[in-house]
């Protein structure tokens, strides 16, 4: 009885990881990820919020700069870069799309919160 016990800790602790592990992208040099936006299937991160206002909280773990884009119907809103180590917050309307760009391998950390609509 205390194996099975034992397995199933160790899978819902493994199950927590690998949930955990989604919010951590690495972008490839010269790349565009859509992060959040278009819905499922094409977002490269599941934002609960998105059915109203949130907020992206935005973590730069890598060793390179990289921008980040916002987006409405295909015009740019806005855009900020963001050095290696530095975390930022950014609003995200409901339909707005939020892009990662880079020139060089990047490392993101995406979270997201609500924007109290």
């Amino acid at each position: 009885m205390k194996k099975y016990i034992f397995l199933l800790a160790m899978l819902f602790a493994l199950q927590s990881y690998a949930q955990k592990d989604k919010t951590v992208f690495e972008i490839n040099p010269s790349q565009s990820m859509l992060m959040t936006g278009k819905g499922i299937g094409q977002d490269g991160a599941i934002n609960p919020y998105k059915d109203g206002n949130s907020i992206a909280l935005i973590k730069n773990i890598g060793q390179n700069e990289f921008s980040i884009r916002i987006q409405r119907d295909g015009k740019v809103i806005k855009t900020r870069s963001l050095a290696a180590g530095k975390s930022t917050k950014i609003a995200l309307a409901k339909g707005n799309e939020l892009y990662f760009d880079t020139e060089q391998k990047a490392k993101v950390k995406l979270e997201f919160m609500d924007g109290l609509n």
